[in-house]
């Protein structure tokens, strides 16, 4: 089943928020990690939202390489998170690899629209 990337994002915000009310409240994770962290992760799908309404293909190409910078610093986050906490390690892996596959798949979006203007 293909999911699209706007819900996919959605999806994954979600699991951000629900990730920081747990490490705030079951952990004792350092704010400053988790406003980092709930910053980032929620802004990659915003940003991708507002891509989907761009007001031209330079305007989609500015939201849509945002997002991909937010993922990075999302899975960076989550990296830091799992190496200071090792407990942590099995809960954020799924997340980890989701965050993963966004970035990718939102560099080859970026890429894709990159060489579509190079061609007009």
């Amino acid at each position: 089943m293909k999911i699209d990337i706007t819900e996919r994002s959605f999806k994954f915000a979600v699991c951000i928020v629900n990730l920081c009310r747990y490490l705030e409240k079951e952990r004792k994770v350092n704010f400053a990690l988790i406003s980092q962290l709930i910053r980032s992760g929620t802004s990659v799908g915003a940003n991708i939202e507002e891509a989907q309404a761009g007001q031209s293909r330079a305007d989609f190409l500015s939201k849509i390489s945002i997002s991909c910078k937010e993922c990075r610093e999302t899975l960076y986050w989550l990296r830091l998170i799992s190496a200071s906490d090792t407990s942590l390690s099995d809960r954020l892996a799924d997340l980890i690899k989701e965050a993963d596959e966004l970035v990718r798949i939102l560099t080859s979006i970026v890429k894709t629209t990159k060489e579509g203007s190079n061609g007009n």
